[in-house]
């Protein structure tokens, strides 16, 4: 069976052969489903790779003239064709795999290549991974780099000062480096967090927690919209707990998980917003067995969803926009490298959703009742 990348590429190789194709036939040339094709060619018509027209697609033809042969073109401008591009992840176990999907996926699409490096969260070791990339001739990078602690603050500057295009990839510079000028591509975690509570809200609580995760280098941002939207929202401050919990599964975990249930009774919180999925599974696990019921007694809503819809029950989910975060960090950087003329300094944020489930006691069905 066929990568998604794959069958990106080979449906671009068809339009450019024939100009335009019909859904249906290239139903028959993948050999998969008319639904697959059509989440395919949706994906492609996102990234302004072709156009869709009525039963088919097309190119995407600028303005004034026609695409450059094995150019094409995104919503940046046109895209350098065969690029050896490299990543530098901090993981390649739990939310990063699918951003790394979404950019191999673009880099695919113009018919380059993606190398991935995976890192630690560490300055030193990030420099060691780009290092590595660079002398491997990689022509533009996807860093996803420390940007807090001993030597991160070095790195940045460095990454500056690099000779191939740089693209941040949910990172941002820190204050100290105001002007730093490399592009980046974000999500919009502060207003995810809000999303959150606005739900909790419109189920008529009016105390909502904050659970995070010591591991977590997204806690600032979730925390900071949790926090906004409250004070917007005029909640109960005396409510608002701000709690901070080892990762599900580490040594001590369970105890300090019912320590924080029997906070959550003593001051009538009845609702959760835990960062992330894991954290909020294993809370559920705690409160199961400590005869808590969610969503009766305890709505939780989890940030991340990786795997929140396994849960039981299923966890209501802020979710990032992990794989098109990929694909627009990729897209910037091949927009760059081809571009020769003086480009701005690009900064792109994507909205996360919120995935209505059963752990807040609401299904999409009942919301729209």
């Amino acid at each position: 069976m066929m990568l998604a990348s794959e069958r990106h590429q080979l449906i671009l190789s068809l339009v450019r052969e024939h100009g335009a194709i019909r859904l249906t036939e290239l139903v028959d040339r993948l050999g998969v489903t008319a639904v697959t094709v059509r989440r395919d060619v949706t994906e492609l018509a996102d990234r302004g790779l072709l156009t869709r027209v009525h039963g088919g697609v097309t190119l995407t033809r600028p303005r004034g003239g026609h695409p450059e042969p094995g150019r094409a073109v995104s919503a940046f401008g046109p895209a350098a064709h065969g690029a050896l591009v490299g990543m530098v992840a901090p993981s390649v176990e739990y939310y990063w795999p699918t951003v790394v999907q979404g950019a191999q996926s673009a880099v695919a699409a113009t018919g380059g290549r993606l190398v991935l490096r995976a890192s630690s969260y560490d300055a030193a070791e990030d420099r060691r991974q780009i290092t590595k990339l660079l002398e491997r001739g990689v022509q533009t990078l996807l860093v996803a780099p420390a940007t807090r602690g001993r030597g991160a603050l070095d790195l940045l500057r460095w990454l500056g000062s690099l000779s191939v295009p740089v693209v941040l990839v949910e990172r941002l510079p820190p204050p100290e480096l105001p002007t730093l000028a490399l592009d980046a591509a974000t999500t919009a975690h502060a207003l995810g967090a809000g999303l959150a509570v606005r739900h909790l809200v419109s189920l008529g609580h009016r105390g909502v927690g904050l659970v995070t995760s010591r591991s977590s280098p997204h806690s600032p941002a979730v925390r900071t919209g949790w926090r906004e939207t409250i004070a917007s929202l005029g909640l109960d401050a005396g409510a608002a707990l701000d709690l901070d919990v080892p990762a599900y599964g580490s040594r001590g975990w369970a105890e300090e998980y019912d320590t924080l249930l029997d906070r959550c009774r003593r001051a009538g919180v009845r609702a959760l917003l835990v960062h992330a999925d894991r954290e909020a599974i294993g809370l559920i696990e705690r409160a199961r067995d400590g005869g808590v019921a969610v969503p009766g007694e305890l709505a939780v809503v989890s940030y991340d969803d990786e795997v929140a819809a396994a849960s039981d029950p299923p966890l209501t989910a802020v979710c990032p926009q992990k794989h098109r975060l990929g694909a627009v960090a990729a897209e910037l950087a091949l927009a760059r490298l081809a571009d020769t003329t003086e480009r701005p300094v690009h900064r792109l944020q994507l909205w996360p959703t919120l995935v209505v489930r059963e752990s807040c006691g609401s299904t999409p069905e009942s919301r729209l009742a």
